[in-house]
């Protein structure tokens, strides 16, 4: 005979409030796995919350729970936001990305209440399910990263692993890879949790979100099932650095009055890098390396700030790499430059993504109305850049980035395409003060530097200025809010880790696989009774 089919237990649709009360719940948990208190293994249980919840959902009340869930995350995330433009940019903002999760979860909703007809084997749960579920969860990530205007990276899953075992992998296949294992891993525990110690059988389910099946695997063949697949993942190498050379970098951190509102006079954050740069101008530098806007004042405009950053490279005897605000015509760009004395501006690089609503208003006509006093606040609005983001530095080639750039994947692999040797990131937190952000900022930098196996060069204006090695170590750093210079050598290399070769590919493989399983589970038909194969289940009760 074979083996009775069983009920898990109660119907996998749980209440309303219940799931909303996980989504709640999810956010500070998912949050708390990013820096500052950095408890990476909570993103499992986070992710988890949000999962469970979902089981058994309509799209409708998935996307719901789905909305709870992003704004429970991003209200906590992104707080350091209202010190900027204060509460409405903040929650604005937290709204948004709170719709792109509702979109993702109403589909990882669909999928699991439509998995028994799509995938009725058991191989097919453990087998598929986790994978699209995973690749939805990567696809909206990917999505919201880069739309509107240029999107907003900030948050996304993979973003809290910079310190943990799992962070090796991204070198391999990327933040988005990343963030497709991270949340795989959860989805898969959550199926073989469902399932209770009975004979090998098969899985089935209705369009109501009940589940009634044979287990396959018992709760030791399970418990193997999940050590294996974390193992599996653990036991991918960390790829190895391969480096030649070095660079001897001064990292310079002003400590200035940087932020946009506040109080100064003009040349007062020059002033200030000067006066923190001076002590080490003997120390046998390759390269002088300031913050984003590290003068307040444009030296193609001032010939005094030209002056100026001709002593300090002179004193040095090396090269400046100075964050400022350039005019061209009409058009305002944040601009970094390479400057040497005697020489001037050799080369600069414009920011390519600035900060929607930040540092400019997109579509300012449509948008004012809503808020013409915040509006009105942003009078100055940043024009896009189109420079290549490398520096070429007596021969040793910089990739460039500028406060969130560092967030924006296409500027990472622009850099390595272009043949970056070390990467120099320069920021300006002032506007956030001393909340988490600083360190939010630095864990996804590590990151880059373990993704493309490069030193980054990671300086500000207040905090957090660090010397990184290609595998994510930390080499030397400043405290924060201390005016100083940070002097090492760091490695240069040229070797190029998978996950850039790779390019996007990965991002759109498993964003595929979550859309393509999307398809399927809403377009494939149950079976007539008189067709199944293998024992019918009992009636509902």
């Amino acid at each position: 005979m074979s083996p009775p089919l069983v009920r898990t237990g109660a119907p996998v649709t749980r209440p309303l409030w219940l799931a909303l009360a996980l989504a709640v719940v999810s956010g500070p948990i998912t949050d708390a796995a990013h820096p500052d208190q950095g408890i990476w293994p909570l993103v499992f249980v986070g992710v988890a919350c949000v999962l469970v919840a979902l089981r058994g959902r309509t799209f409708w009340s998935g996307a719901l729970v789905g909305f709870v869930a992003g704004l429970s995350f991003y209200l906590v995330h992104i707080s350091w936001a209202s010190l900027y433009l204060g509460p409405v940019p903040w929650v604005a903002l937290s709204t948004l990305e709170s719709l792109f999760v509702a979109v993702g979860a109403g589909t990882i909703a669909v999928v699991y209440r439509y998995a028994g007809r799509a995938w009725p084997t058991a191989l097919g749960r453990l087998g598929l399910v986790p994978v699209v579920v995973a690749g939805l969860w990567t696809a909206r990530e990917a999505i919201s990263a880069v739309w509107p205007y240029g999107g907003f990276s900030w948050g996304r899953i993979a973003f809290s692993q910079s310190e943990s075992p799992f962070a090796p992998l991204v070198a391999w296949v990327g933040v988005s890879g990343l963030s497709f294992l991270l949340v795989w891993l959860v989805a898969l525990a959550i199926e073989l949790a469902l399932w209770v110690p009975l004979p090998f059988g098969t899985f089935s389910g209705d369009a109501r979100g009940e589940e009634r099946y044979r287990a396959p695997l018992g709760g030791s063949a399970r418990t193997l099932v999940a050590v294996g697949a974390v193992a599996l993942v653990l036991v991918v190498p960390a790829w190895p650095t391969i480096t030649e050379g070095s660079m001897r970098v001064a990292a310079v951190q002003g400590n200035s009055k940087a932020g946009y509102f506040d109080v100064r006079d003009p040349g007062d954050i020059l002033t200030d890098n000067i006066s923190a740069t001076l002590p080490v101008v003997d120390d046998d530098l390759d390269v002088v390396v300031w913050p984003e806007n590290g003068s307040d004042l444009d030296p193609l405009e001032v010939p005094q700030a030209a002056k100026a950053l001709d002593y300090v490279s002179d004193a040095a005897n090396a090269p400046l790499v100075v964050g400022t605000v350039t005019q061209r015509g009409d058009e305002i760009f944040n601009t970094s430059m390479l400057w040497r004395a005697g020489e001037g501006m050799l080369d600069f690089y414009d920011k390519k993504h600035p900060v929607p609503f930040g540092e400019y208003v997109p579509d300012r006509a449509f948008w004012e109305p809503f808020a013409p006093e915040l509006i009105g606040l942003i009078q100055r609005d940043y024009t896009p850049g189109t420079t290549d983001p490398v520096f070429d530095i007596d021969g040793v080639i910089a990739g460039i980035s500028i406060c969130f750039d560092i967030v924006d994947d296409q500027l990472i692999h622009d850099m390595i395409d272009n043949g970056a040797d070390v990467i120099f990131a320069q920021t300006n937190n002032a506007d956030f003060g001393r909340t988490d952000e600083n360190e939010q900022q630095l864990a996804i930098t590590r990151l880059r530097a373990i993704e493309t196996s490069r030193s980054v060069v990671n300086v500000s204006t207040v905090a957090a200025t660090a010397l990184l090695g290609p595998d994510g170590s930390t080499i030397g750093e400043l405290p924060s809010f201390e005016a100083g210079a940070l002097v090492g050598e760091v490695p240069l290399s040229t070797v190029v880790t998978p996950a850039m070769s790779l390019g996007r590919g990965i991002e759109w493989l498993v964003s595929g696989l979550g859309l393509a399983g999307l398809v399927l589970a809403l377009t494939v038909r149950p079976r007539r009774p008189g067709q199944r194969k293998g024992p019918r289940l009992s009636p509902r009760p």
